[in-house]
């Protein structure tokens, strides 16, 4: 065994999180100030996914105060926690970087049933 596949056994979640493009999520991190640890979480919608295996990542967008906020959660990564899944969203799409440009109902996505 390699040192690559040495790494990824090591640090490769067993069950990956279930995070498709278009989902409501809401990420638990584990977030480090001084010597306390907390759990902050970040409710948005799923706009990208991207690599795989123990480099996949997904970007989450919200706005938050009327400004757009997005956040890059690597899967793998030992600060997230877990991932709840809030509602499924029905798109065409692999990037949704079009919810960008739209604001209220038009960033709104159908639900998938």
């Amino acid at each position: 065994m390699d040192l690559m596949q040495a790494f990824t056994a090591k640090y490769k979640k067993e069950e990956p999180p279930k995070a498709d493009i278009g989902d409501t999520v809401r990420v638990h991190v584990r977030v480090k100030e001084g010597s306390r640890e907390r759990i902050q979480v970040f409710e948005g919608t799923v706009i990208a996914k991207k690599h795989g295996g123990i480099d996949e990542s997904i970007t989450v967008r919200r706005i938050s105060y009327g400004v757009g906020v997005e956040k890059v959660f690597p899967l793998h990564a030992p600060a997230v926690e877990k991932i709840e899944l809030v509602r499924r969203g029905k798109v065409r799409r692999a990037k949704l970087y079009y919810l960008r440009d739209r604001v209220g109902k038009g960033a709104k996505l159908k639900e998938k049933l």
